[in-house]
């Protein structure tokens, strides 16, 4: 436990037994707790904290549990949860360093990372949820952060082939390309682990992996982040952590979504540099035709499939490989591209048909 900060006993509370445990405390081990409030000087990234929700009467919200449920909250619920940052286009902006004297927070996602929100769409406020802070998780007296329930794993390079699927944005498909792909190498037959390892934490996305097949599945909160936003340093060793975990189950094919794009703080560029001399096929997932070009130009590299929203009419498909000179596009929801899909995925791994 993080034993630099601790408080008396006496001024702890037990954690109530109907607190809502968000998917960020997956990795962690709270049964025996207790709840102290901290100074604000004392709070980090990834501290878990409990916080009531101060919805407005009537007004209900959702948050993802520790086992991957959904989990109905009113005003007056407790949910545990770990401090962190956000920084989606397309939805929330929030940090913890933004959290005012007044101590009010925000569920900034359904995962439980918990900020305060400095900017929100219309479109998504529903989605944030209001909080009071309640205090710090306490494991015998000092306060409990998530890289202190990372499990040990011996350091081992990675030999398989990879698959990255990289995006224009949130929200352009890239989770389903994913999915997708490791359904079709598991018809292949060939073992695959399955990794998200850049974004902000949602324990479904690799719970849809191994739906898939997929195992070993991992993301970066099993390395004790809440997101990838922090030091290009710390964002490393959590990466070989992960690396490191997928690599232990020896499998033929790894697939990695990068969560976000190039272009935003989540050291996706990171990631993909530690990645490349692995990496035998990349798939670029668009929720635009024309935000193509920019993250190819990003990545300085031309990707070997485009997929993603954009590619959901034929007009879609006919622009991005206009505007790629020439990639291919599929929609991969429609299963008469997965033979092009497979055949791709074939050449590129250098797989011999079973």
């Amino acid at each position: 436990m993080s034993r630099d900060v601790a408080i008396p006993r006496r001024a702890a509370s037990v954690l109530p037994v109907e607190a809502v445990r968000s998917s960020v405390t997956r990795i962690a081990w709270l049964e025996e707790t207790t709840v102290g409030h901290l100074p604000r000087e004392q709070w980090a990234t990834g501290d878990y904290v409990v916080a009531e929700v101060a919805l407005e009467a009537g007004r209900p919200a959702d948050i993802e549990t520790a086992t991957g449920r959904m989990a109905d909250v009113i005003a007056g619920d407790v949910i545990v949860g770990a401090l962190g940052v956000r920084s989606a286009t397309l939805e929330a902006v929030g940090d913890w360093r933004a959290t005012g004297d007044d101590l009010r927070l925000d569920a900034l996602t359904r995962a439980g990372v918990i900020g305060r929100a400095t900017s929100v769409t219309p479109f998504s406020r529903a989605h944030v949820v209001p909080l009071r802070y309640r205090g710090h998780v306490l494991v015998d007296g000092a306060k409990a952060c998530m890289h202190d329930f990372v499990l040990p794993v011996a350091p081992r390079p990675l030999t398989a082939p990879v698959v990255l699927v990289i995006g224009t944005s949130m929200s352009a498909g890239k989770t389903t390309t994913v999915i997708t792909i490791i359904r079709r190498l598991r018809r292949m037959g060939l073992t695959v682990a399955g990794s998200k390892v850049t974004g902000v934490a949602r324990y479904r996305e690799i719970l849809g992996m191994a739906d898939a097949g997929a195992g070993p599945v991992a993301d970066f909160v099993d390395a004790g982040l809440p997101s990838t936003i922090c030091p290009p340093a710390e964002y490393r060793v959590a990466l070989d952590h992960l690396l490191s975990r997928l690599a232990e189950g020896e499998p033929d094919v790894v697939v990695v979504e990068c969560g976000s794009s190039p272009l935003e703080p989540y050291n996706v560029d990171l990631a993909v540099e530690v990645l490349r001399p692995h990496v035998r096929c990349t798939v670029l997932c668009a929720s635009d035709p024309y935000a193509v070009l920019g993250v190819a130009e990003a990545f300085d590299a031309t990707p070997d499939l485009i997929a993603g929203r954009a590619t959901s009419t034929t007009a879609g498909i006919e622009l991005v490989e206009r505007l790629s000179g020439g990639v291919r596009g599929l929609d991969l929801l429609g299963a008469d591209a997965h033979a092009a899909l497979d055949a791709l995925l074939v050449d590129r791994l250098g797989l011999v048909r079973r």
